[in-house]
């Protein structure tokens, strides 16, 4: 569970009700509850976006929204200990001997590409094969993150539209002077509606989906950098060192003081 994301949402909510509450009552929080209002800014938002996807590709997104509560299982230093063990394996006994131990590899990326190699495929169609699988797989989350993007995008929009017509309403009729006010705050809550809903939700839901892209391709493009050079027949304390270039230097250390410096030379 990545405790980031329930944090951040839950402190947002909580420093909203705080703002709506200092100095006063409660009950002031009702002053932001406003069922049509809701219904234009979240419906129409939603409904805008529906009509811009196609059904499965809209349910794909919404159920996108749990992957920023799933922590991340992609550990670096490991991945790249379990290729230097790979390149071991293949130093000593040859590529063939990759096939028996691909078998014990969760990982069907990865799994994919050991199998390529032991089947003597040209190291050029290796790569190509494997970026295109990477690029499709970044295809897809480029979609979920574009979800919640165009998401973000329609909220202010929407929520504009909504204070529109409420502003509209009031001023065709302006003979009652004391509901001016409470109709002007009603057209408002619209506007706060669709900001909520672009930045408590979509903004933060966005990024975090990029972080876990990005996080996920820099792992498979070390592991073809990695298969590739098993292929190549290269040292694996070469290798090791190959990879730990993928990492920032802060995170480089820390996979030295993992990996322990158990590649062969």
């Amino acid at each position: 569970m990545d405790i980031a994301s329930i944090i951040g949402l839950l402190a947002c909510l909580a420093l909203m009700i705080f703002g709506m509450v200092f100095g006063k009552s409660f009950s002031v929080v009702t002053s932001f509850l406003h069922a049509p209002s809701a219904l234009v800014t979240f419906g129409g938002a939603f409904m805008c976006i529906l009509a811009s996807y196609s059904l499965p590709n809209f349910v794909g997104g919404l159920k996108s929204f749990t992957l920023i509560f799933k922590q991340s299982v992609l550990n670096v230093p490991e991945i790249i200990q379990k290729i230097i063990d790979l390149s071991n394996v293949a130093r000593k006994e040859g590529l063939l001997s990759l096939e028996e131990a691909a078998g014990d590899i969760d990982d069907e990326f990865l799994k994919k590409g050991i199998l390529l190699v032991v089947d003597g495929t040209d190291p050029e169609l290796v790569r190509a094969i494997m970026e295109t699988e990477l690029a499709s797989v970044e295809g897809r989350h480029k979609e979920k993150i574009g979800f919640w993007e165009n998401l973000g995008a329609m909220g202010p929009a929407w929520g504009m539209i909504g204070t529109l017509i409420g502003l509209i309403l009031m001023l065709k009729d302006l003979s009652d002077f004391a509901s001016i006010g409470p109709n002007m705050a009603t057209a408002l809550v619209t506007t706060f509606y669709g900001s909520v809903l672009a930045n408590w939700i979509c903004s933060p839901v966005a990024t975090k989906l990029k972080g876990k892209n990005d996080e996920e391709m820099m792992v498979k493009e070390i592991e073809i950098e990695g298969l590739l050079s098993i292929q190549a027949g290269e040292n694996p304390r070469v290798i090791e060192e190959k990879l730990k270039s993928f990492l920032a230097p802060g995170d480089r250390k820390a996979t030295n003081d993992e990996l322990g410096g158990e590649a062969d030379g």
